[in-house]
């Protein structure tokens, strides 16, 4: 039966459903029915892919992600979908998560960690004030890409951004010297969570040496940076629409 549906639906064009169907012996509610089933199963295949690609790029930058936080990371990006749902897809696409080796103890470094200086505080009465920065992934429809940047809390501008292969101290370090060759940084507040490129001693050099005032995040407790983590927010949903549009995404520096 369903391969009569078939050709019905690739002859249509010629001979029509009136013809076609009674040819068949067919009903025409069991053909409309079979219609609009496929239709349906089309646009849950066509949403389960998009899905995919946006898993494939969460997992790409958060590889030690399992379904719990894959799901918890969708919804971030405004995909509701069920834990079981995202546990099937993660098996279809074979990624897991992958488990973080424990660092050696005696070859660890201490860690820089400031104060928390803004406090959620993001109101800022000029710019240079009030500064966060952070790193997400971002992806042009073929690869994926670290994206850093930072953010002027007075008027939400992001006034400095790079993108890399790798997520990095180096990518951190580029995009604060873009900042500072552009602008007097000096006392303003840059605020980032504790990842290790924002506790390293190389961050904490830079930042001295224009005279910037550190400031991180509790640890685990993303609503004390929850300004860049809602542009992060917007520009994922934003890029996945393009990436439908127009495989070819391209990026102007700034």
């Amino acid at each position: 039966m369903q391969e009569h549906y078939e050709v019905i639906e690739d002859l249509r064009q010629v001979h029509g459903i009136t013809r076609l169907l009674a040819v068949a012996g067919l009903p025409r509610a069991n053909y409309y029915k079979w219609r609009q089933t496929r239709s349906q199963r089309a646009e849950v295949q066509a949403r389960d892919h998009e899905i995919k690609k946006h898993m494939m790029a969460i997992h790409f930058a958060y590889p030690y992600f399992g379904y719990p936080r894959m799901q918890t990371a969708l919804e971030e990006a405004g995909y509701l979908v069920n834990h079981k749902k995202v546990a099937r897809l993660m098996k279809e696409l074979t990624i897991q998560s992958v488990i973080r080796k424990k660092r050696n103890r005696s070859s660890y470094t201490p860690s820089v960690v400031y104060p928390n200086r803004l406090k959620r505080h993001f109101h800022a009465t000029a710019p240079q004030q009030k500064m966060v920065t952070d790193i997400t992934y971002i992806s042009d429809g073929k690869r994926f890409y670290y994206l850093s940047v930072i953010q002027d809390l007075f008027n939400n501008e992001i006034i400095s951004w790079k993108l890399s292969e790798r997520n990095d101290v180096q990518l951190v370090l580029d995009t604060v010297e873009q900042w500072t060759r552009k602008r007097d940084v000096s006392g303003a507040v840059l605020h980032s969570d504790q990842g290790f490129q924002y506790t390293s001693q190389a961050y904490n050099t830079r930042l001295e040496a224009f005279g910037v005032k550190g400031s991180h995040s509790r640890k685990a407790t993303y609503l004390d940076n929850a300004c860049i983590e809602s542009f992060f927010s917007h520009l994922r949903q934003r890029s996945c629409t393009l990436i439908s549009v127009n495989q070819e995404m391209k990026f102007i520096k700034p």
